[in-house]
């Protein structure tokens, strides 16, 4: 899955030509002279050329950089407080979030407070403000301005007061000493996934399928709404306290996650090895426990008072039932909720609180619907065999992910005790199994000798059985399409044969920056940068799919190829990572950089991409003294 984080941040750095200047600034006031103490109003103007736009200083975070802008220190100077028009607020398909936007000409207010012992005379006022303006191409760098105006101070000046028209809000971010309004400011929402709530919802929803939850909904629906005492209403009500419960109990997992790491230690987590490691040796746990290996449990005097406390009665007991519900099923639940959480670290800011929210309500969403209407409960399928097929299936699917999280946490260290070949094994055998236990080759619980195999087991059993086969060539070096985004790389790319027996892929330095740009010097040649990671599944899907195409390959011939890891725990991949948020302003991966032998710029393309012809026209920029972006 591609991260629309990284996606979006790397976007930022696209640099087109550095003559570009498509924005003028100008600072005005509204009185040529004022007293000493007395407040004035100054207006900050940008000029912007037909065709670009630039960003508001409330854009949303995770896309383009927000606009920022204060008066320079000066000793006549109090304090400001800046006013905003209302920006044009619509969905940037560049970035997938929704930006703010101005055309044309950009107005920001300054309500500057003058020191009381201001010295009289004239004085030279700056106004400093950092912006980004794109057009429905390119994306300029953040650029840092100043306007001066010069203001006269005057103690016989008359002292206004200060007018702000219609339309301009406070923007309290950016003040200073004192503040002139006391309005709130509207705290931007981080940028999140549609993509991956309604992942997180589905999971809540495949959750219910397991032999912890599943058997559990006639018995608890029947609870709420035959109560002896209450209406219907209040049975009703009563279910939707303990959906609360269930929810409230894994929103706040989400909110301890961002709370103890913050936004910036979530994303970091997603490249730790020992959080990859801890991940994949608790899928471990849960997988075996899934199996039927032992039975995984919290303690029983726990248990038992949160039990006892929900039979209290009242809309509290039925929160409290809704917590005891999730704690004894968590041994079913833990699975989907530990994927959930280790996929939010990928994303940050809010995915945490939101994902598991979504998750949660995915889950208790069957509870509260079969309480409104409870005649559907007679329509359910039974409990049966199929819920220990379904315990049985998961826990080798289970496996199958701690050997990713495992293989993660193992490239990243470089400890190479996982293989490409050991890995796809593991993958070919765990997969393979929950195939032939359907078919019941393999003796587990829930299923018997004289059970009737019936056509929807050997479809499900014909699908793991395909998916495993297909990961055989992968043990002789074939590509794996897509697959290879989640599985170690080649350990030897250049040992690739193609079909006429010559190398298939052009050689790759690898964390050898200045030997790439030496070697180019010599050869007269560009040199192609890869930052990427050990444990990138964007970078592995690229450097399998995109590179080998016949029309990339012949391009990549003409340069020198230099891969440069950031993810790694050695120096190198920490001096890649400050090489590339120095030269670059970004440490997302993958990022492809074209550089001359000097380390002029040439071009640049952040993130991953499927279109071959889009790749293709980034790599013949090389010969243009301008950047390419991808937006």
């Amino acid at each position: 899955m591609i991260r629309p984080l990284a996606i979006c941040f790397l976007a930022l750095t696209s640099v087109a030509g550095a003559a570009e200047d498509p924005v003028q600034w100008t600072l005005t006031f509204d009185a040529k002279t004022a007293a000493p103490g007395s407040h004035v109003l100054a207006k900050l103007t940008g000029t912007i050329q037909e065709h670009w736009h630039v960003y508001s200083m409330t854009t949303p975070p995770g896309g383009p950089n927000p606009t920022t802008a204060s008066i320079a220190d000066n000793p006549a100077v109090d304090g400001f407080q800046i006013y905003q028009a209302k920006p044009v607020r619509k969905l940037d398909p560049s970035f997938g979030i929704d930006t703010e936007t101005f055309a044309g000409q950009y107005v920001l207010l300054f309500d500057i407070e003058l020191k009381k012992d201001a010295s009289a005379g004239p004085v030279n006022i700056a106004a400093n403000v950092r912006y980004q303006s794109c057009n429905d191409t390119i994306c300029l760098p953040p650029k840092k301005k100043s306007a001066t105006a010069t203001l006269t101070i005057d103690s016989a000046a008359k002292s206004t007061a200060i007018v702000i028209p219609s339309g301009f809000s406070p923007f309290l971010g950016a003040s200073r000493a004192r503040v002139v309004s006391s309005a709130p400011a509207s705290a931007p929402a981080d940028g999140l996934s549609l993509v991956f709530l309604l992942t997180a919802f589905g999971a809540g929803l495949a959750a219910i399928f397991t032999p912890c939850v599943f058997p559990m909904i006639p018995f608890t629906v029947s609870y709420f709404v035959n109560r002896q005492s209450g209406s219907r209403t209040n049975g009703v009500l009563q279910a939707l306290a303990f959906c609360l419960g269930i929810v409230v109990f894994f929103t706040g997992i989400g909110a301890l996650l961002k709370v103890v790491v913050g936004s910036a230690g979530v994303v970091q987590l997603g490249n730790s090895p020992w959080v990859n490691g801890f991940i994949g040796a608790l899928f471990v746990v849960f997988g075996l426990s899934l199996l039927g290996a032992y039975e995984l449990a919290l303690p029983s005097g726990l248990l038992t008072k949160l039990n006892q406390a929900s039979e209290g009665g009242g809309y509290f007991g039925s929160l409290l039932m809704g917590l005891t519900f999730t704690l004894t099923s968590f041994a079913c639940i833990g699975p989907f909720m530990g994927s959930l959480l280790a996929g939010s670290v990928a994303g940050g800011g809010l995915q945490p609180v939101v994902g598991m929210a979504a998750f949660a309500t995915g889950l208790a969403a069957p509870f509260f619907l079969l309480a409104l209407f409870p005649s559907f409960l007679q329509r359910m399928p039974k409990s049966g065999g199929w819920l220990m097929r379904v315990k049985v299936v998961l826990g080798f699917v289970v496996l199958a992910i701690s050997v990713k999280y495992l293989s993660s946490a193992d490239q990243i260290l470089q400890t190479d005790w996982i293989s490409r070949e050991m890995f796809l094994a593991c993958w070919i055998v765990l997969f393979a199994l929950p195939g032939l236990y359907l078919l019941g080759f393999l003796r587990l619980e829930g299923i018997k000798a004289e059970d009737s195999l019936g056509v929807g087991r050997v479809l499900i059993a014909a699908c793991f059985l395909t998916f495993s086969i297909s990961l055989l060539p992968g043990l002789f070096g074939a590509s794996l399409g897509n697959v290879e985004a989640f599985i170690p790389v080649q350990a030897k790319e250049t040992a690739l044969l193609n079909r006429a027996g010559e190398p298939a892929a052009p050689v790759w330095m690898k964390n050898q920056y200045r030997e790439a740009l030496l070697k180019a010097r010599a050869e007269n040649k560009l040199v192609f940068i890869n930052f990427t990671g050990y444990a990138c599944t964007n970078c592995h899907w690229m450097k399998a799919n995109m590179f080998p195409k016949p029309e990339i390959t012949g391009l990549l011939k003409d340069f020198v190829l230099v891969d440069l890891y950031t993810d790694g725990t050695d120096a190198p991949s920490e001096q890649n990572q400050q090489l590339e948020e120095k030269r670059f302003g970004t440490v997302a991966i993958p990022f492809y950089a074209i550089v001359d032998p000097d380390e002029h710029t040439i071009a640049t393309f952040p993130g991953l991409t499927r279109n071959v012809s889009e790749f293709v026209s980034f790599l013949k920029s090389r010969g243009e003294n301008k950047v390419a972006s991808r937006l």
